[in-house]
Order: C-alpha cells, then sequence, then structure tokens
C-alpha cells in the first residue's frame, strides 16, 4: 500500500480558487525541527515518530521512535499515544487517546502538529442553462456555479459563501435550499450583523423563561425553528469571536441548548453561511476562529462581482427591464448608448445595484424606451471609466481590467483566437496570454 504523501508546506491559508470542498485532511508541524513538513491522510491510520517505518518521521530528538498513531474518521481524527516517553498534550494536557477537530493543534515533545482539511479545487462544467432557479447569468463563470449548485444542493454538505455586497448571496442560498431535499422545510434567514450583540445567542439558540431580564416565556431560536429544513447564517463575519465557540458547539453536535437551559436539543438543519469578509483574512488576523472558519467551509463558493461578468450585463439588464416595464407584453427598449453606459458602469452595488437602476429607469421612463438618464448617476470619467469615489488602488484596479478586458477580447478576435499569432503581436509571453484568456473566459476550449 502506497504510503500517504508528504509535502512542505509554506502557507496554510493561501488564496483559493472560486469554489473548493473540503477532502480528507492533513497535518502540518507547525514548529520544532520539522517545521513545515506535512502528511496527506487517507482512512488508514498513521504513524508519527522518529523511527524512518514511520508516515510522518520527526528528527525532534524529545520525539520516540513511534510516538503517536492518527487516524482520519467522520469523527475528525483520532489519536492515540503508542507510550512514548514524554507524552503528547492537547491544550496542555496530557492524552492518552483523543479525538479533535479540524484547526486542532497537539504537541508530541518539542514539536506541534496541527490538523486541516485538504481542499480540492472544484471544477464544475459549463451549465447548459442561463439560470438556476430565480439566478440568471450567460457569463461562464455563472454557469459553472450553475452546474456546481445542481450537484451540491441536493446534499447535507456545509456550504460558505463569499463574495461582495449585492453580489446574490442569499438568493444563492434560497436556490441551494429549494434544490434540495430539505424543500418542504422551512428556510429560517438569520442575520448576525443585524441582531444585537447581547441577544444574538438567545436568537439563535433560544432561551427558557426568566433566563435574562425580558425573558417572560421559553422561545425557540433560529436552529429550531429550521429543524428540518435550511439555516442561512448571514453575514457570519459579523459574529462577535466570543460567541463563535457557542456556533462552533451547535455545527459539532448538531444540538442546542437554549440560555438558561441544561439539555441539550437535537436539530436537523442544513446551515448556509455568507460574508462579504475575506474570512481567510480575518482567519490569519484572529478575528474569526479557524475551526470554525473549516467547519462551515465544506463546500466554499466565491461570487464573482459584476465588473468580472462583462457578457451579463446586457443580459441582466434585458431582463430586468421585462420584468419592470409598465406593460410586459410590450417591454421598453434600451436604447444603444445606454446600454454602453451600463457596461462602462463598474457597478459597485453589483447586481442589486443594478436591477434597482433598471427598476428606477423604468418607472421613469418616457416613451417606449427606458429613462436611464434620471436613474443612473455615473460617478465616472465619461472617457475613460475612471471612478474618482473609489480608493485610488481600486479605481486604478477597475480601469485595468477594462483596458485587459478590451485588448484581449479585440486581440483574439483579430487573430481568430490563435494564441501563437496574438501572443507574436502583443509581444507577451503565450503563458501570460494564456492567463488573460482564461480570466476573462475567452478560451473556446473551456
Amino acid at each position: 500500500m502506497p504510503r500517504p504523501r508528504k509535502e512542505n508546506v509554506t502557507s496554510l491559508l493561501d488564496d483559493a480558487p472560486a469554489f473548493t470542498k473540503q477532502s480528507g485532511g492533513r497535518l502540518i508541524v507547525l514548529k520544532g525541527p520539522d517545521r513545515g513538513e506535512s502528511l496527506s491522510l487517507s482512512r488508514e491510520p498513521v504513524h508519527i515518530g522518529s523511527a524512518p517505518s514511520c508516515e510522518l518521521v520527526l528528527t525532534d530528538k524529545t520525539v520516540s521512535r513511534r510516538h503517536l498513531q492518527a487516524e482520519l474518521s467522520d469523527a475528525g481524527l483520532q489519536l492515540r499515544d503508542l507510550g512514548s516517553t514524554n507524552g503528547c498534550y492537547f491544550q496542555g494536557s496530557r492524552f492518552k487517546e483523543l479525538s479533535v477537530s479540524f484547526g486542532s493543534e497537539f504537541k508530541i515533545g518539542r514539536t506541534v502538529v496541527k490538523f486541516v482539511p485538504d481542499e480540492e479545487i472544484v471544477e464544475p462544467g459549463i451549465s447548459n442553462s442561463p439560470n438556476f432557479g430565480s439566478l440568471v447569468g450567460q457569463d461562464n463563470k455563472m454557469r459553472r456555479l450553475f452546474a456546481l449548485l445542481a450537484d451540491i444542493a441536493d446534499t447535507d454538505a456545509t456550504v460558505i459563501i463569499e463574495g461582495e455586497t449585492g453580489t446574490g448571496k442569499e438568493l444563492v442560498a434560497e436556490e441551494i435550499h429549494r434544490h434540495s431535499s430539505r424543500r418542504d422545510g422551512p428556510f429560517v434567514v438569520f442575520d448576525c450583523g443585524a441582531v444585537p450583540r447581547e441577544l444574538i445567542e438567545s436568537s439563535l439558540f433560544g432561551h427558557m423563561k426568566g433566563s435574562f431580564t425580558g425573558a417572560v416565556s421559553d422561545r425557540k431560536g433560529a436552529f429550531s425553528e429550521a429543524h428540518g429544513g435550511t439555516i442561512f447564517l448571514d453575514e457570519i463575519g459579523e459574529l462577535s469571536i466570543d460567541l463563535q465557540p457557542a456556533l462552533l458547539r451547535v455545527l459539532d453536535k448538531r444540538a442546542v441548548k437554549r440560555v438558561g437551559g441544561t439539555n441539550y436539543e437535537k436539530v436537523d438543519v442544513r446551515v448556509v453561511a455568507a460574508t462579504n469578509r475575506d474570512l481567510r483574512d480575518e482567519v490569519a488576523k484572529k478575528g474569526f476562529r479557524e475551526d470554525l472558519y473549516y467547519r462551515l467551509a465544506v463546500i466554499r463558493i466565491n461570487l464573482p462581482p459584476l465588473r468580472e461578468r462583462g457578457m451579463d450585463i446586457p443580459f441582466l439588464a434585458d431582463h430586468f427591464v421585462r420584468s419592470f416595464s409598465p406593460n410586459p407584453k410590450t417591454p421598453l427598449r434600451v436604447r444603444q448608448e445606454d446600454m454602453a453606459r451600463l457596461q462602462r458602469h463598474s457597478w459597485p452595488g453589483n447586481v442589486r445595484e443594478l436591477r434597482n437602476v433598471i427598476e428606477r429607469s423604468c418607472v421613469l421612463s418616457h416613451g417606449d424606451s427606458i429613462n436611464l438618464d434620471d436613474a443612473l448617476t455615473d460617478e465616472a470619467s465619461p472617457s475613460l471609466g475612471i471612478r474618482t469615489d473609489l480608493p485610488f488602488k481600486e479605481a486604478k484596479g477597475q480601469l485595468v481590467e477594462i483596458f485587459e478586458r478590451e485588448y484581449i477580447v479585440d486581440l483574439m478576435r483579430r487573430h481568430k483566437m490563435n494564441l501563437s499569432s496574438a501572443a507574436r503581436e502583443a509581444q507577451i509571453d503565450r503563458k501570460h496570454l494564456r492567463e488573460l484568456i482564461r480570466k476573462y473566459d475567452l478560451d473556446p476550449r473551456r
């Protein structure tokens, strides 16, 4: 039987692509003479020690030859001391046998080892449909999202949705629920950023009568209300660090204990969470618990902003015009110059902003065309599309993206997608050109 793969790891939280899922786990040496060594785990037991026969060989002289056995299971990682001289420690206490979850660290000798999940890049195909329920889009980024959602919706996997404000995170959560076997159960939305901090625990988990001032009766929390269905934890990044352990316990136990209560109540819920923050960055800054992040990010989806979905702007604009026209049978017209303005706009509010602009332009319409002049306030320079209302770095990045897209689209059109010919004319490396082509979904083989 081949040994589990060992590799050197330089970062625990590298930038991840749009779609990832957890698959198995690995051990990473954080401290000690062998810092940076890593071992990918399978379902077979592995041994850690100084003996050459161990799957993870350590040069730490305080580690026994066969110090510890580790075995991956559905419950986490099962650890067993093999009679070591200097013992095994977790959170300062010595143990003989122990089960730990993702993000946990344990110490053997002078060596500290961490258990983290392997993240597998998910590369779904492109859906044949321009919609998934109420979600619509023609851009390949969205078509890949639709294919992924079709695959994961009818599972109970926990999902974290990351993306800017207005990209449609709640709509994605709703469609996951509607396409699942839980569709007849409740869909409960809990906004972690909208509930006062002192009420979040009782709102999430419930409370018993008399447990605090104002608790005049027993009350169910959001988790209990979602029993048999899905709970959507919006703006999970706003949850304070001191409340995160309570949420982690619920995810691990699938049971809640009301404030003032003594017993745990089983709950059958699927958890979908969303945030407009970069939770990996929050973990690195100690603003979000790493073990809770791993527990939520079984499936990780990063929704693209509208400015990265260029071909979707005309498609969505037409879709919203049909929805908001006074007479749906004869929808209003979008003039060519207005469509050009919509495509030049950087849409900091994403799809939500586009929807609101189109709704206003339909309400304010005169004749058979939308009235974009009164509905859209362009903050950009009319010639270059420079956003002076944004921070310098962000405005510059958006302008570079506009240039790159237009340059590459025209270049590849003229060279009929011939990579070598286009690279020679542009005087850029073929590899860099291919990266730009893939960035803007121009590769016909994808």
